[in-house]
């Protein structure tokens, strides 16, 4: 075997073929719709955003879809939009991006996290349930890289005790549990496109409802408070005077953004079925090695196959999981880290008060994962070059 990279030898790809983590497959149609978008010059909300909304809600099968500028501003403005505020307990996993618990926060609300699956990453009922109290008013469970939870468990928790649910699906855009789509079984559904997903519009997010007041809320709320469809206010049917009827945020998304949504979701399944033999081909190169696969979907599932997430043996392997990160860097393969825990991260230790040791599962995972590049952009000779990278840096 070459000697490693990291400790000098030669490494798989050149570094002027650095793979990045997580880029996209853009095509000539989004590329070539946002070039018409741009001669003529309606660029921020208008016609398209409302066109990628309606594609959208039709795909999922919800009522209402609200396009946004981005997940955090969908969960952000979910919350607000179902009462949740000051005096309020919205109960999450630690296994998530700061995102998801900074909504909570910029809510009003205080964030109660309940320990995850060593198996699945996802939040386990269990734990969920030990954390309810009086102040509970929410669960925000989060389909991690693209595994439904076990929505069966939470949606009966959530009847028994009189809770709302937000599902945080910035991972599970193709995500099915039991012939439901993921989004559709709480009272709020949030969407990602930012870059490094499964469809992307660069930076974008989206919330789905059924619920008529929320998406009236939301709508208002993205906008700068400001009346409905107050984007026409400029359109060809003449200036339209708007009214504040609430202090909003600037959480709207523009044209530019939406049309390259329109084309991606276009080829939503042929970029899924992409990922999903890119997957399989790291299950089966991975097998021998020294570190935990991914499990195979749950019965009555679909994976959304958004992150690849071995977890590294450090005992077989005798490797850190931060050392196997520079040395796949080193081979110039892009990886991430999906995640860290957040009770872990400064701000929150220091704001909540959460140690080391309170959430041992999420723990023993933020010290085994990293993430592999799974995209529809990647060719063949892309994959086979992690393929060898993977391999000779867990062997080497």
């Amino acid at each position: 075997m070459n000697k490693l990279a990291v400790d000098g030898g030669t490494p798989v790809r050149a570094k002027e073929n650095f793979l990045v983590f997580g880029a996209p497959l853009i095509e000539e149609p989004e590329i070539e719709a946002v070039v018409r978008c741009m001669h003529r010059r309606w660029i921020g909300t208008g016609p398209q955003a409302h066109q990628f909304e309606e594609d959208f809600k039709q795909w999922k099968g919800s009522k209402h879809a609200i396009a946004l500028n981005s997940c955090t501003a969908a969960l952000h403005l979910s919350l607000l939009s179902c009462g949740v505020g000051p005096g309020c307990e919205v109960i999450t996993s630690p296994m998530t991006f700061c995102a998801t618990v900074n909504a909570i926060i910029h809510s009003g609300a205080r964030p109660v996290l309940a320990d995850c699956d060593r198996r699945t990453m996802n939040i386990l009922p269990d734990e969920i349930e030990n954390r309810i109290s009086a102040k509970s008013k929410a669960i925000l469970p989060v389909h991690f890289a693209g595994r439904c939870c076990d929505m069966q468990s939470i949606m009966t928790m959530a009847q028994q005790y009189d809770l709302l649910v937000i599902e945080d699906c910035a991972h599970a855009i193709e995500s099915q549990y039991h012939d439901r789509n993921a989004g559709c079984f709480g009272d709020i559904g949030c969407f990602s496109f930012y870059v490094t997903k499964n469809i992307i519009t660069g930076e974008g997010g989206m919330v789905i409802t059924d619920d008529d007041r929320f998406s009236a809320r939301i709508k208002v709320m993205a906008l700068h408070g400001m009346s409905k469809n107050a984007w026409r206010r400029f359109s060809d049917e003449g200036y339209k005077h708007y009214q504040v009827i609430q202090a909003g945020f600037k959480y709207n998304m523009m044209d530019m953004q939406a049309v390259i949504g329109v084309h991606q979701l276009k080829r939503v399944w042929r970029y899924w079925e992409q990922r999903q033999r890119i997957w399989k081909q790291y299950n089966d190169a991975f097998a021998d090695l020294p570190c935990i696969l991914p499990p195979e979907p749950e019965p009555d599932t679909r994976h959304a196959y958004h992150l690849y997430t071995p977890l590294i043996d450090i005992e077989k392997s005798g490797k850190s999981r931060d050392w196997v990160l520079r040395a796949l860097t080193a081979e110039n393969i892009g990886v991430g880290v999906h995640y860290i825990p957040v009770h872990l991260h400064p701000f929150y230790r220091k704001t909540f008060g959460w140690e080391k040791g309170d959430f041992p599962n999420a723990e023993w995972i933020g010290e085994r994962t990293l993430s592999l590049p799974l995209s529809a952009g990647l060719n063949d000779k892309d994959v086979n070059d992690v393929i060898e990278a993977f391999t000779r840096v867990l062997k080497g």
